[in-house]
């Protein structure tokens, strides 16, 4: 087998996305034949001795990719340093997965988790653009003005601004209202930081879509198999049909 680059082969071996594995050899996590590896360093799984954490890394397993629905207060991670359930605690398989991005503490809905690093990385990577698709349930019923700024899009405390988002009001509840959201991009809280922004408390957040897949027929907690044909879809970034996405109002 030719060499390749460490973080494609940590992705392959479903240790995390590219962008992950890059970040464990940024970290000296990493180590080929007994040196700690460097970023743009290559080498060949079949014949050197790679090893994270120092345990080596096994060659890669079947690809298995998981749709969650994850209850608020669990974390979106495979790991917890205070006791804490998390979406790995879910999903009782063999294999080594991961999710792929996170949602906050507080939300629910939709994760993929996968050992398949190379779709992990298409599917977190800006330039990609892959949508995801909210429910928002806020406090207020939003005026135009609110939902025209999160079209245009918000500076956020840190600078930087947020791409234009697709968002209409899908039926109101009390003195607050539901909100639709399409976002392709995935800036830390950033529904939440949006929100607070333009003085829409959040009462409930709830991810329905990644890409072309849905959450559809889960309840919190459960989870199920992609079927192939949403593996395919995931993999070509397909777009789900515009008859199941609503126009803005």
């Amino acid at each position: 087998m030719a060499e390749e680059r460490l973080q494609k082969i940590l992705a392959r071996a479903g240790l995390g996305s590219r962008r992950a594995c890059e970040e464990f050899i940024a970290q000296g996590r990493v180590t080929v034949n007994g040196r700690v590896a460097k970023l743009g360093d290559k080498a060949d799984p079949a014949k050197d001795d790679i090893r994270l954490d120092g345990q080596r890394i096994k060659p890669p397993e079947t690809p298995v990719y998981i749709a969650l629905y994850k209850p608020r207060f669990v974390l979106s991670t495979t790991e917890s340093q205070d006791g804490r359930k998390t979406v790995r605690d879910l999903v009782p398989v063999p294999e080594r997965i991961f999710p792929v991005g996170r949602l906050d503490l507080e939300s629910e809905g939709l994760m993929l988790l996968t050992n398949d690093g190379d779709l992990a990385n298409r599917l977190t990577h800006p330039r990609y653009g892959h949508e995801k698709e909210y429910r928002v349930l806020v406090a207020k019923r939003p005026d135009p003005s609110q939902l025209e700024a999160w079209r245009h899009g918000i500076v956020l405390e840190d600078g930087t601004r947020t791409r234009p988002a697709e968002v209409w009001v899908e039926r109101t509840q009390g003195k607050g209202a539901w909100l639709r959201v399409i976002l392709k991009e995935g800036k830390k809280r950033q529904i939440r930081e949006m929100c607070r922004l333009t003085g829409l408390p959040v009462v409930r957040l709830v991810r329905i879509r990644i890409g072309p897949l849905r959450l559809e027929g889960l309840k919190p907690g459960e989870w199920r198999h992609l079927t192939p044909e949403e593996v395919q879809a995931l993999k070509q970034g397909k777009r789900p049909s515009r008859s199941r996405r609503r126009s803005r109002r």
